[in-house]
């Protein structure tokens, strides 16, 4: 045989099939989740910047498994409720698992989205939980007073204006906001209760104890049936789906990130980057 009917031989004829990979798609669910944009796509989560990275990774051929890599500390309740939501749609419409891996932390509404996944993973040190609900802010009525700033404030309604940084704070706007917590912990409680089950300490009755708004590191928080086990993504994968290849799912770059400009300093950016490190600092990162 020549060299050419050998070289030849080792081609694939037309028609021949490529064996192809089942794959696991990856998304990388990474920040503080915020209903507010920003320019470059760093360090946020919420629908819009999250939807298309979703929407590749459950559009895979040959589809085994969606896995959900969060390295989160929370923030915005609606948003991680629409993320949840949506990862729950895609994985019914397609008929997929989802499985969940916390890094460094899956806390407040980065649990809640853990929690739409039907298995949850954690290192052993990862810090999971705070199933609760805070809020922040400050007062600047002495500042105002020190700069001779006059304070004009016009509104129509007896409670627009609460809990207005500015203004004095009233016992009854703090007494309002006490109300919306305990609504949204108990909606978080319930979500947790729907996706955890019987595998939450105590089953579907699970103590209050979990509900303070505790957060544990991953060997407790498996005991506690918060995750279902021990272990790195990739490691996890390759045990569960050896014969597939891992597939990262990125969204789609907002333009200034395509374009490699970098985001105005701006008064407004300075605050983010305060409240973002604030959230992160809570669980000593």
């Amino acid at each position: 045989m020549s060299v050419t009917e050998k070289l030849t031989a080792r081609l694939p004829m037309i028609g021949d099939r490529v064996e192809r990979k089942d794959v696991v798609a990856v998304v990388k669910l990474h920040g503080v989740i915020t209903p507010n944009a920003s320019p470059l796509g760093r360090g946020t989560i919420n629908l819009a910047a999250v939807e298309s990275a979703l929407t590749r990774a459950f559009g895979h051929d040959r589809l085994k498994a969606v896995a959900l890599l969060i390295n989160s500390p929370g923030g915005a309740p609606t948003q991680s409720g629409l993320v949840a939501e949506r990862i729950r749609q895609l994985a019914d419409e397609k008929g997929v698992p989802v499985l969940a891996f916390a890094e460094d932390v899956a806390a407040s509404g980065g649990y809640w989205l853990a929690c739409a996944a039907d298995e949850i993973y954690a290192h052993r040190t990862s810090m999971v939980g705070s199933i609760g609900v805070i809020s922040g802010g400050f007062g600047f009525t002495g500042l105002l007073e020190r700069f001779g700033v006059e304070r004009r404030l016009h509104t129509a309604g007896a409670n627009k204006s609460r809990l207005d940084p500015f203004s004095p704070e009233k016992p009854e706007d703090v007494e309002w906001l006490k109300k919306m917590h305990s609504q949204l912990h108990e909606l978080f409680v319930g979500w947790v209760k729907e996706r955890r089950g019987d595998r939450l300490g105590g089953g579907e009755d699970a103590g209050e104890d979990l509900f303070t708004g505790d957060v544990w590191l991953g060997v407790k928080a498996l005991e506690l049936g918060l995750i279902d086990g021990l272990g790195s993504l990739r490691q996890v994968i390759s045990e569960r789906y050896p014969d597939a290849e891992i597939a990262i799912a990125e969204p789609k770059k907002p333009l200034l990130a395509r374009l490699g400009i970098g985001a105005p300093a701006a008064a407004s950016a300075l605050l983010d980057a305060v409240a973002t490190k604030a959230a992160w600092s809570r669980f000593g990162l």
